[in-house]
């Protein structure tokens, strides 16, 4: 394909991940109010935010394997229509409960369109030409995660508009996307032979998935992390996950073919992505509270104040992938931008509720750095160096564990996050003479600065500082086992086949083998 064919056939995968990465980020400012508007409690505030993370999280490896069986543009069609649908619903909800089925449906789409729009990729661009077209994707990202809290604060303060505009602004994203799709993306059809799904494999996986992601998500905040629900909820993740292990290694077609881990780059690249998740999404999804609470901005400019990490990020990921694309070299980028992200996370453990905003800017911007030239490329990778036949579930198994990585980090630290906030609060307040209680908020709640006494709201700002500090402190032994990983694999030169012309080939070895067994 020329660069205009794939360029054209990117546009209905970039309206895809937009509608995706739009879906996670709009609502952000819009919960406290969707909330109250519909008399939930905190709890159900925790359950919108997880419900879309667990069925995109838990349904990854699922799209993954789908695409090595079926035809990866109406799985892509179908993503989005999904994605529609629970638009949709979340839009009319008129009960929390409502609400959280409706993002569960949102996540099985935005699923879909995280697995399959790698998986595209990989099938229609040799990997030697992969790394310049990342940056694309990386602008999309950039745009989505600044536009989308800025767009929700706009549409919830619009009174003509309100809260229900945060879910329906997307639906006309996905329209065009499955149009565009319809237009512009030509995979040639490939027949697989007895293509059957395993289901029972697929439920093992969802279920066991699914039960940690709970435990991870609820402990620490719902009930303690030593405690009969912890027992009961981890020792039903373990079971279920290691009847999948037995159940994948024995059926024809698996969900995720075990075999493939088998291939040492595979395995590393796996868990780097999970050690990144972690330190990365762990790390900073605690970034926007810090902003509102410790340095007292508004949800819009806190927003904004996030640009510098996205810039980063942008621009290392086209650069890096300019120069791997010119060059075939890779493996010093994986190493530069792990010990780049290591630094990141180090830096901003330094911060408090006195750092200025040009000094934050710039640790910022290292992060984002060294997450650019990581993350994408540890993908790019995997794909070098599996079978096409393999594309997809290769491709699934790192967005997962992606994913499972952000999900425990963002879990693990927020109950670390609260536990010294706490601390931090009752040392100030007993130090200032001021009696529990005067902090303006519930035991799990964040106060309102707007109520609080002046040495009240100082106290407050400072815990959430230290306490912010300590999170990218923890975060950095993640990213320092991360560089470890990417030390260790083996650089290979890049394939100058696109995914479709390898799996021709591959097809065609395999018949003439055969041939050669029926001559002999």
């Amino acid at each position: 394909m020329t660069n205009r064919q794939i360029l054209q056939a990117m546009s209905g995968l970039m309206a895809g991940m937009f509608v995706a990465i739009l879906a996670g980020t709009v609502v952000a400012n819009a919960l406290p109010t969707i909330i109250a508007d519909l008399e939930a409690s905190q709890s159900s505030y925790t359950w919108v935010v997880t419900a879309e993370l667990l069925a995109m999280t838990a349904t990854v490896p699922l799209w993954g394997k789908l695409s090595d069986l079926f035809d990866k543009k109406l799985l892509l069609q179908l993503s989005l229509g999904m994605f529609v649908v629970g638009s949709l619903l979340a839009g009319f909800s008129h009960d929390v409960e409502l609400l959280i089925l409706s993002r569960v449906v949102q996540g099985i789409g935005a699923g879909g369109l995280t697995a399959l729009a790698q998986v595209v990729m990989a099938a229609i661009i040799p990997p030697r030409r992969l790394g310049k077209y990342a940056g694309i994707f990386g602008a999309v990202f950039a745009i989505g995660t600044v536009a989308g809290p800025l767009v929700g604060g706009v549409l919830v303060d619009t009174s003509w508009l309100g809260w229900r505009w945060c879910f329906f602004i997307g639906v006309p994203f996905a329209l065009l996307a499955i149009a565009l799709l319809q237009r512009t993306l030509r995979l040639p059809a490939v027949a697989r032979r007895e293509a059957k799904i395993d289901f029972l494999g697929a439920f093992l996986i969802v279920a066991g998935v699914c039960a940690l992601l709970i435990w991870v998500t609820l402990a620490g905040n719902e009930f303690d992390w030593a405690s009969w629900q912890t027992a009961a909820l981890t020792g039903a993740g373990v079971l279920l996950l290691v009847a999948a292990v037995f159940v994948e290694a024995r059926t024809a077609e698996p969900v995720i073919p075990l075999g493939i881990f088998r291939n040492r780059t595979v395995t590393l690249t796996t868990v780097a992505s999970l050690l990144v998740g972690v330190a990365m999404f762990g790390g900073t999804v605690f970034l926007s509270q810090y902003f509102q609470v410790s340095l007292g901005k508004s949800p819009t400019v806190a927003g904004l104040m996030s640009l510098p990490m996205i810039l980063g990020l942008l621009v290392s990921s086209t650069v890096a992938g300019q120069v791997i694309s010119k060059t075939g070299v890779w493996k010093r980028y994986l190493v530069a931008g792990a010990v780049i992200m290591t630094v990141g996370l180090g830096l901003l453990s330094t911060i408090d509720a006195d750092t200025a905003f040009t000094l934050l800017s710039a640790y910022m911007a290292v992060l984002g750095i060294g997450v650019g030239m990581l993350m994408q490329n540890l993908v790019l990778a995997a794909q070098n160096d599996v079978p096409a036949s393999e594309l997809g579930a290769a491709t699934s198994v790192l967005s997962f564990f992606r994913s499972m990585g952000g999900t425990i980090g963002t879990s693990v630290l927020g109950a670390i996050l609260a536990n010294r906030v706490a601390s931090e609060m009752a040392t100030g307040l007993d130090a200032a003479g001021i009696p529990a209680g005067g902090d303006g908020g519930g035991e799990n709640s964040v106060p309102d600065m707007s109520t609080l006494p002046e040495p009240v709201r100082q106290i407050v700002e400072h815990a959430y500082g230290v306490a912010t500090a300590d999170l990218f402190l923890i975060a950095t032994p993640c990213a320092l086992l991360a560089l470890l990983t990417v030390v260790f694999i083996k650089e290979k030169p890049l394939k100058t086949t696109s995914g479709m012309e390898r799996l021709a080939e591959e097809a065609a070895t395999a018949g003439e083998t055969d041939k050669s067994v029926v001559g002999s």
